[in-house]
């Protein structure tokens, strides 16, 4: 899997987001941001971008996953 194909997935599934995705096809740096994250705090966030990501973290398509995600208050 490459980062296109994981940002295509996020930016679907978190619409409104500013998603920026690197890796080398099993491991990937993402970083987040949008409105979308108000009000949640960080273990939140990480649970509503790895319910995305579940199943090729389930099928091993995915190893690692490193995320930074933000509101766009926060930048």
């Amino acid at each position: 899997m490459n980062p296109e194909d994981v940002k295509a997935l996020l930016v679907t599934e978190l619409a409104g987001c500013d998603v920026s995705v690197d890796g080398d096809g099993r491991h990937f740096d993402i970083r987040i941001v949008g409105d979308l994250f108000k009000g949640l705090r960080a273990v939140q966030r990480q649970q509503r971008v790895y319910a995305v990501l579940q199943s090729q973290i389930a099928d091993g398509t995915i190893h690692a996953v490193n995320m930074k995600i933000f509101t766009p208050d926060e930048l």
